[in-house]
């Protein structure tokens, strides 16, 4: 049996990094192991005085060696974060595995590995990012030269989630530095470990003080809020619930900052009877209970055309139930633990509520028990729903867990309007062989990324984000330049 995964030595304590150096506070909380409850490590929680000292560092920075860096150097220091990675590249995983649960496996082919790939790929998108130029010619004969330049929006506060914590953490950092801003970063009090270990990549890797700054805490009263509120912050990039950014929103509004939102999302897949019918139930497994259903972009809605509609349940319920559950090293393990207790309560609240709504529970249901360390831990078995309505609660709420709700279709038009009858609109997946079919559909639904025939598949250059409770703006390639940048146009007359 695999033994309690727990971080290394050297992450006992995790300190805030302010201006390149490690901080103490006197205020600790526990980071806690979602795999079996015990502590992982004392974390060191920012203060309002601390959050400000990094902000300063940061406001330097912009006029330091970073600020007067060309893109090639900035990108140089990108680079060498990524090789620090790399080098270290098990620790991570391991500081991964331990404050979320997930499995090995994952965490390497994953997180990891994108966490290099983010850095790396905004390096170099950086380098051959060009702006527009047009000549004009006026009436009175005067010609005119425009041009576009792009400058750093300058201090990003950047609000990390604990589900895929270091890969978003380099998602909005690589964009934010490569466009020459500097960064105070808070990762959600949950996976603090990798958040620490990036830190001292930078550290490692010679980035001048004041650019990556790290803080930790919590959102109300904490290190989150005083980020937001922060006079000396010109953007602020979230991701995380809906109902959070609704309130970074209210704490930005005087200041009109920039945000760039990345939340809920209560996603829908669409099975059409001409789909390839084992790779539509792989697909449904991987898009509903992968990293135990903690991924926004998760389908927590199925919907089967009906000829197939019993066909497609039966064969789910086979293959969840083959799905294995366990320690993040077992051999074979798809599904670890949930994020924590307090998450596993919200979950299991809404497995409990689905049967109140009239749900029949196909498989799960509820939590798994190994008879070891594993029992005081944040299991939760991954569950398929049928029959709710599509007013339930257990429909239109975010559950965030390893579930899906499957439901019949008879016609395009009809599954059409149930998928966009949502506050949320971030992904959908749709599985059919007819291409006409699956263009025709893709463009109806109101979502920001439709997967056709796939699910989680990305090029690093392409516009991720959602619409309605599901995000503002868009990261990604040029998006993400386009955010993390001021465009100035500049008219000369020749």
């Amino acid at each position: 049996m695999a033994k309690p995964f727990q971080l290394p030595p050297s992450l006992s304590e995790l300190r805030n990094y302010v201006d390149g150096e490690f901080v103490s506070t006197g205020r600790c909380f526990p980071d806690i192991s979602p795999l079996h409850g015990g502590l992982l490590a004392q974390v060191h929680e920012a203060d309002a005085a601390l959050v400000d000292r990094a902000v300063l560092a940061a406001r330097r920075a912009l006029d330091g060696p970073w600020g007067r860096a060309g893109v090639d150097e900035r990108a140089r220091w990108l680079h060498r974060v990524a090789d620090v990675i790399e080098r270290c590249f098990d620790e991570f995983v391991a500081a991964e595995v331990a404050d979320t649960g997930r499995p090995l496996a994952q965490a390497r082919t994953l997180d990891v590995y994108r966490g290099v790939a983010n850095l790396r790929t905004f390096a170099d998108l950086g380098k051959v990012a060009h702006g527009d130029c047009y000549e004009t010619r006026l009436a009175s004969g005067q010609e005119l030269m425009n041009y576009t330049v792009r400058k750093p929006l300058g201090v990003v506060a950047s609000i990390c989630p604990w589900n895929l914590p270091l890969l978003s953490m380099t998602w909005k950092a690589g964009p934010a530095l490569i466009c020459g801003n500097t960064m105070v970063v808070k990762p959600s009090e949950e996976t603090p470990a990798s958040a620490t270990l990036l830190a001292a990549a930078f550290h490692e890797a010679g980035v001048p003080p004041g650019v990556f700054n790290l803080v930790h805490g919590f959102g109300p009263g904490s290190a989150g809020e005083a980020m937001t509120r922060h006079p000396g912050v010109d953007a602020v990039t979230f991701t995380g619930e809906s109902r959070t950014g609704a309130a970074i929103m209210k704490a930005v509004a005087d200041g009109v900052k920039e945000i760039s939102f990345e939340l809920g999302g209560k996603n829908a897949a669409v099975v059409f009877a001409d789909a390839d019918f084992d790779a539509a139930v792989e697909g449904v497994v991987r898009s509903s209970f992968s990293n135990s259903g903690q991924v926004c972009l998760c389908s927590e809605r199925v919907y089967v055309e009906r000829p197939i509609f019993d066909r497609f349940v039966a064969a789910l319920k086979a293959r969840t139930e083959a799905l294995k559950i366990g320690w993040p090293d077992d051999e074979g393990v798809f599904m670890g633990s949930l994020i924590s207790h307090e998450h596993r309560d919200k979950v299991l609240s809404y497995y409990a509520l689905a049967v109140q709504e009239g749900a029949t529970v196909v498989s799960g249901g509820g939590v798994p028990t190994f008879g070891d360390e594993r029992d005081a831990g944040a299991f939760v078995q991954p569950t398929i729903w049928t029959g709710l309505a599509d007013d339930a609660r257990c429909i239109r709420e975010e559950v965030f867990g390893p579930v899906c709700h499957i439901a019949p279709f008879d016609t395009e038009d009809e599954v059409i309007r149930r998928v966009n009858d949502s506050a949320y609109g971030l992904a959908g997946c749709v599985w059919t062989s007819n291409l006409s079919r699956a263009h025709r559909v893709s463009r109806r639904f109101q979502v920001g990324i439709v997967w056709v025939n796939t699910w989680f598949s990305r090029d690093l250059r392409t516009p991720f984000g959602g619409s309605k409770l599901s995000g503002i703006g868009r990261e990604g390639g040029r998006y993400s330049l386009d955010f993390y940048s001021e465009t100035t146009n500049i008219c000369l007359a020749l």
